[in-house]
């Protein structure tokens, strides 16, 4: 195998300072010890996990053993999918819940397709651009708190409509592991607890601008986050989830739960109606596949998610050998770099809800991308790339926390499922008694009335959210996901061409250190007229050779080293042997999570 990323070794040896805020709110851990030796692969990975008749993988170690829990007693891979979900909701509150938003693509082995489902949510039905803009009092973009920035959670109709087609045991049954945990108590997993005294110490700074006292009695009673191996219990979520498992999903769009919902959020100044709540569904979608090399196909779903930008970087990246270089190389990272800016300027202008603003059809074709890929020089980074010339025009790349995990069961139907409530925990908004926070992804939107972006009535913002899957010569092969707003797409790039032009496994492809770009284009910018930050800037983890950054730097890139691996994104993957049916999977070393299987 070519020699790949310098990783943990190096990153003992000669990482750099880190430049992130969140690194400087850590305590540093001087490591004076680099990696041990391995007997087979790199030694800055472990091996990855094999199995035969079920796998999960998900970033907390007892979601993973709930969903293997729910394939043995003869679940299907999306029952065990929900099991897991619901209880990372519970168990990892900084990345997801039931006040958040789904996506998910489903290989059904009965059919041999792959069926995508949009569970985002819309804005209040009731509320105009121009009254959204009196509430703001002259704010230029939607905050990130309160009320405003709420969309009507899509997890859980999504949760429904997917066991409508694919489940096998009950609603009950699949909700039971959770509803158990939430009342007796789990202990709190190390980098879940370091994110929840992070957020914390976020909504404290604000909390003169919403409502936390409700979001304070659930995680922070004593006025403090809930520490690593602590036992958290939230007898309210428990509540919640039982009324959903007695009356499906009306309990909370058109029940008892959902008067209290409303009552609450218009309280807070919100414009939702019971009616908004009654008349959300999820959306089935057909995902859209782009071949990359070697019979690897990668295939994400459309927008208002972000997925396709990844389709638009491997059609911009099938144009050059990567592999004619070292992985760490600064060429191989700035052809990766370019095409992500490239596709971004695309996503800026074009990606949008496309009930509001079809997406162009140009945006995937192959000499689409092969003309973009002209737009690249090999020697230095362009200033700026504008979005390729086509009728029409978001971007938001954001921060963004979430889950990711993914499930394959013994008949061979495989899961690959994202879920957030996007920046943090939320807005910081819980109803009384409910014992989830509602997201602020209506943070996305463009308050530009000419951006195809723009907020208006019943309408989905942009989302980051996005899972993924691999074809391998027209098969089923891989799930794949990575959390973390715009880091996403660039991520699901990063790993294969890890494992396509660099040969890695499963694992060594997730633990490798990454790159993300950041800035650029942005869509709460006027429409027209030049990007405040058309560079952006390149973070990079310490595993990437020192004199990969001199000559990255030396190009025109502005890098940054990063040391804590938060904005790196959390990484899961399984791949299914078309011949025999064995397992891989794979988890990310950058969070708490485990692949698992029987």
């Amino acid at each position: 195998m070519r020699t790949l990323l310098a990783g943990v070794a190096a990153l003992a040896l000669t990482a750099m300072p880190a430049t992130a805020q969140e690194t400087a709110e850590q305590p540093a851990i001087e490591q004076q010890i680099g990696a041990g030796g391995r007997p087979v692969g790199a030694n800055w990975a472990r091996s990855p996990v094999i199995a035969q008749h079920g796998m999960a993988a998900t970033a907390h170690p007892l979601a993973t053993q709930i969903a293997l829990d729910v394939l043995k007693d003869g679940g299907s891979a999306v029952d065990a999918a929900i099991a897991a979900n619901a209880a990372l909701g519970l168990m990892e509150p900084t990345g997801n819940g039931i006040g958040g938003d789904l996506f998910a693509i489903i290989y059904d082995p009965a059919t041999g397709k792959l069926h995508g489902i949009n569970g985002s949510g819309r804005s209040p039905q009731g509320q105009t651009l121009d009254q959204l803009l009196d509430k703001l009092d002259g704010a230029d973009a939607l905050p990130p708190y309160g009320a405003l920035p709420i969309t009507v959670p899509g997890t859980v109709d999504a949760w429904f409509a997917m066991h409508e087609r694919f489940g096998k045991r009950t609603m009950a049954e699949n909700l039971a592991p959770t509803i158990g945990y939430a009342r007796e108590g789990h202990p709190i997993a190390p980098v879940i607890g370091m994110y929840l005294a992070r957020s914390l110490k976020a909504y404290s700074a604000r909390e003169d601008q919403f409502d936390f006292s409700n979001a304070r009695k659930v995680w922070f009673a004593d006025g403090e986050a809930p520490e690593a191996g602590e036992i958290f219990r939230n007898p309210d979520l428990a509540d919640t989830l039982e009324a959903i498992a007695r009356d499906g999903r009306d309990a909370y769009y058109d029940g008892d739960l959902t008067d209290v919902i409303v009552d609450y959020l218009q309280a807070q100044g919100s414009a939702f109606t019971r009616e908004d709540f009654a008349a959300h569904r999820s959306e089935w979608v057909e995902p859209a596949c782009a071949g990359y090399k070697d019979g690897y196909e990668l295939c994400e779903l459309p927008p208002n998610s972000q997925g396709f930008a990844a389709l638009q970087m491997v059609n911009i990246l099938k144009n050059i050998d990567l592999s004619q270089w070292e992985r760490g190389s600064p060429e191989a990272l700035h052809y990766m770099v370019e095409a992500k800016r490239l596709a971004y300027a695309d996503v800026a202008r074009f990606y949008a809800d496309p009930d509001f603003a079809a997406l162009p059809a140009q945006l995937l074709a192959e000499d689409y991308g092969a003309e973009r890929f002209k737009l690249i020089d090999p020697a230095k980074a362009t200033p700026e790339f504008q979005p390729g010339e086509i009728e029409v025009a978001p971007k938001l790349e954001g921060e963004g926390d979430t889950t990711y995990l993914t499930v394959v069961d013994g008949d061979g139907m495989m899961v690959s499922l994202i879920q957030s409530n996007y920046r943090g925990m939320g807005g910081g908004l819980v109803a009384p008694g409910t014992g989830f926070m509602f997201q602020d992804r209506g943070e996305l939107f463009s308050l530009d009335p000419a951006h195809p972006n723009a907020y208006e009535p019943g309408k989905r913002p942009f989302h980051t959210i996005i899972p993924a899957f691999v074809k391998k010569d027209g098969q089923p092969y891989m799930t794949l996901g990575l959390m973390g707003g715009g880091m996403q797409p660039q991520g699901h790039v990063q790993v294969l061409v890890n494992i396509v032009d660099y040969g890695m496994n499963l694992q060594e492809a997730g633990d490798a250190a990454r790159f993300n770009h950041d800035g650029g284009p942005q869509p709460t910018e006027a429409f027209e007229g030049p990007a405040a930050d058309p560079l952006g800037t390149l973070f990079v983890e310490p595993g990437i050779p020192a004199e990969t950054i001199a000559a990255l730097r030396t190009m025109g890139h502005k890098v940054e080293v990063v040391d804590n691996g938060i904005m790196f994104g959390g990484y899961q993957a399984i791949a299914r042997d078309p011949e025999t049916g064995v397992l891989t999977g794979a988890t990310e070393m950058r969070k708490d999570g485990q692949a698992s299987g029987y």
